[in-house]
């Protein structure tokens, strides 16, 4: 029997449900300098309310990651982005300072499920010859979506205001989060999906076994486990690491649009299009990084060399953030700018090492771990950008954001080391 694809469709759906993440999480970039003009906020201010989103996301990424062993995707993927939808739309009805840092807050909490649960999803419905192309695909939604949507988000804030582009944001992710609740099934779950591609999927590393999905559900939480993912050197290389990618995507996501407008002088219109540049570009890298390593994995090559140099060399191109500091002429600034996101784009397979390192039945609590101390970017970055920037000058911001590139790549040289799956007695 020919296997079905219906995994493929899975994947688009995830795929959507990330364009609609990030869309939410970077709608307040493009509204930032309305914003900033009616509320008369300092720079350090708008840093803390760019941060304000990360400070509850972070702190809910570990129970994120428990919840996802406990209720079903369909469900709580639902739930999760009906109510960062519905956070997002009370954003335009904020007052003040307090108002929108607490909103920002609240949509936080909303969204901490949901890479824990795309992980998971991938997990289930793809072998592992093809996971990091899966990941490859869902996360580049993150920088395709943005691509097109920040002229789009311009023009819509333009046309019905800063409020207005809060109130049409979350509706779009209220109506996609019942088309997810109608059409996800986990994969034994699915009516559409054939033995031949529940075979393919499990013999390839998929995670189907009904006895495992079983015991996942009915493990209680124990600090022996969270233990254990704090204490080898080979997960704090990738912690270490996703902090370093989230640190350049927060600038992208936080300061980028106002500083092209107020900083090297763009209109706001140009600036939506200008700014769409360098997500295209993150966009090739991803798709890039995650292709090249998969077909590297099926031609032999080890998968320490296939999995770590594209996200190595990733980190090393996103430190090239720095040139911007050094050329005025707009197209060198977005070159330099495209070929930081590029970097971070090709470094962006990283949650492939949260199926394949850690302990099987860790790999949940790994990924809320994992996403929590990459999320530690989004509020460090921020608003150490807001301070640096007070004195007037964006420079010494540049140089902080590739710093910390240059030690996320350090991190996956001598800390990752080989590529091999943990073991523990348990998983024996």
């Amino acid at each position: 029997m020919k296997p079905t694809k219906i995994r493929y469709q899975v994947l688009f759906l995830i795929f959507v449900n990330v364009v609609i993440n990030y869309m939410d999480r970077s709608n307040l970039a493009v509204a930032a300098s309305e914003i900033d003009k009616e509320f008369e906020l300092t720079s350090v201010q708008l840093g803390l309310i760019f941060s304000a989103f990360s400070w509850t996301y972070l702190a809910f990424q570990i129970p994120g990651g428990i919840l996802v062993n406990r209720f079903s995707p369909r469900i709580l993927y639902a739930f999760s982005l009906i109510a960062w939808s519905l956070t997002t739309v009370m954003q335009g009805f904020a007052k003040g300072f307090i108002s929108l840092f607490s909103l920002r807050m609240a949509t936080g909490i909303f969204e901490a499920p949901a890479f824990p649960i795309n992980n998971r999803v991938v997990s289930n419905w793809f072998p592992d010859n093809e996971r990091a192309s899966a990941i490859a695909v869902y996360t580049s939604g993150q920088f395709l979506g943005l691509a097109f949507l920040m002229p789009v988000l311009s023009k819509i804030q333009l046309e019905v205001g800063w409020k207005g582009l809060f109130v049409v944001t979350g509706v779009i992710g209220i109506i996609w989060g019942i088309i997810w609740y109608v059409f996800y099934r986990d994969p034994l779950k699915h009516k559409a999906v054939n033995e031949a591609e529940l075979q393919h999927i499990e013999s390839g590393g998929g995670m189907l076994d009904k006895q495992q999905a079983a015991a996942e559900k009915k493990t209680a939480f124990r600090w022996t486990d969270l233990k254990a993912v704090l204490s080898h050197r080979k997960l704090w290389g990738i912690y270490i690491g996703q902090f370093a990618v989230n640190s350049t995507l927060w600038f992208f996501l936080t300061w980028f649009p106002k500083y092209l407008v107020d900083y090297r002088g763009l209109d706001f219109i140009k600036s939506g299009y200008w700014a769409s540049v360098p997500y295209l570009a993150a966009f090739i890298g991803i798709l890039c990084s995650g292709f090249l390593s998969d077909y590297l994995v099926k031609k032999g090559v080890s998968p320490a060399k296939a999995r770590k140099r594209p996200i190595i060399i990733g980190l090393l191109l996103s430190a090239f953030i720095l040139g911007a500091n050094y050329v005025s002429l707009p197209g060198l600034i977005i070159f330099f700018m495209s070929l930081s996101f590029f970097g971070v784009g090709f470094a962006s397979i990283t949650w492939i090492f949260v199926s394949t390192l850690p302990p099987k039945h860790l790999i949940n609590l790994t990924g809320g771990v994992f996403n929590f101390i990459g999320q530690l970017a989004g509020i460090i970055v921020p608003i150490v950008i807001g301070f640096l920037a007070s004195g007037g000058s964006f420079a010494p911001a540049l140089v902080f954001v590739a710093v910390l590139g240059l030690l996320g790549a350090c991190s996956y040289i001598f800390l990752v080391g080989n590529v091999e799956r943990i073991k523990t007695g348990e998983d024996e």
